[in-house]
């Protein structure tokens, strides 16, 4: 019996991040800091657009660990994170080389952990108190059921570039 719950909780995971027939390719993922944006980029066109909560300190880019700010620049999702505190995550390759050398040179730690991700577990039913504030700490957040959308047509491996 306990096989079997396996094997359909493996199924259900299956089906769940598998893609539809109409899902578009996404090719980047492009976020506008200022407008609080982020667009998933086929080629040229916008795909989907969310509206997104930032850092909590959200003008400039990440300098260090614990500034609460938004990292700027050209990454890519490297990972992704089913089991994340948040409600599903992504992984963002921040720091790369040069915001680890910029560190360095400061003496600083650059810090890192940082997702696109859903809000806290066991807070979807408080949507409303997060959507249209910057309320992480240097992540890029989105709704639950927005998530679930970028996991499914985000795939590793997909450059992301976050403007301010």
């Amino acid at each position: 019996m306990q096989i079997f719950r396996c094997m359909l909780i493996w199924v259900c995971l299956l089906i769940s991040s598998a893609p539809f027939a109409d899902d578009p390719m996404i090719s980047k993922v492009l976020v506008l800091k200022s407008e609080r944006k982020m667009q998933l980029l086929a080629g040229e066109s916008v795909a989907r657009e969310y509206r997104i909560s930032l850092g909590d300190n959200p003008i400039g880019h990440k300098q260090q660990q614990g500034d609460e700010r938004t990292p700027e620049g050209h990454y890519l999702i490297d990972f992704r994170n089913p089991q994340s505190r948040y409600h599903r995550s992504l992984h963002i390759t921040y720091p790369n080389a040069v915001d680890k050398q910029n560190a360095k040179t400061r003496g600083v730690s650059p810090g890192g952990d940082i997702f696109i991700h859903g809000l806290p577990n066991g807070m979807g039913w408080m949507e409303s108190a997060f959507v249209g504030r910057d309320w992480t700490d240097g992540c890029i957040a989105v709704t639950n059921a927005e998530i679930e959308e970028i996991w499914r047509l985000v795939k590793n491996g997909t450059p992301i570039e976050i403007r301010p």
